[in-house]
């Protein structure tokens, strides 16, 4: 008898995080913007780190950067991922300024240079999730 695989985990979307997961959906990548005093910031807080203001909006912002590192993942930490390996996961540096932890799609890793020119795509999962991916960009 085959026993089932639990689904993958899926982001708690709340009150401060739906702006950017309502963006994801609709294809666009978005960072949290303090109207008070302009600081971008990422991941969403009911604050700004900078000034404290409650004030805060999700801006969208172009989906580019930089790849500044990235691991490739040979064993599934859950189980809902073993089909998945091996898989690649990067920390992005937007344009904007923000970090984003994000997979890194449609490349070899022979093929990965650190400080490359990377840009965002999105996977829909379901109506209700669209993860922002990024690939390589020439």
């Amino acid at each position: 008898m085959q026993t089932a695989i639990a689904a993958k985990p899926r982001p708690k979307i709340d009150n401060v995080s739906r702006g950017f997961w309502d963006n994801a959906r609709a294809g666009k990548l978005s960072i949290q913007a303090c109207r008070a005093c302009g600081h971008s910031h990422f991941p969403g807080s009911p604050i700004c780190p900078k000034c404290l203001s409650e004030d805060q909006v999700w801006a969208e912002v172009s989906g580019k950067g930089k790849l500044l590192s990235w691991v490739r993942f040979h064993r599934a930490y859950w189980d809902s991922f073993r089909d998945d390996l091996p898989y690649l996961v990067c920390l992005v540096g937007l344009d904007e300024g923000p970090l984003l932890v994000s997979n890194l799609v449609g490349v070899e890793p022979e093929q990965i240079t650190i400080g490359a020119a990377v840009e965002v795509v999105f996977e829909k999962v379901d109506d209700e999730l669209t993860l922002p991916k990024f690939r390589i960009c020439d």
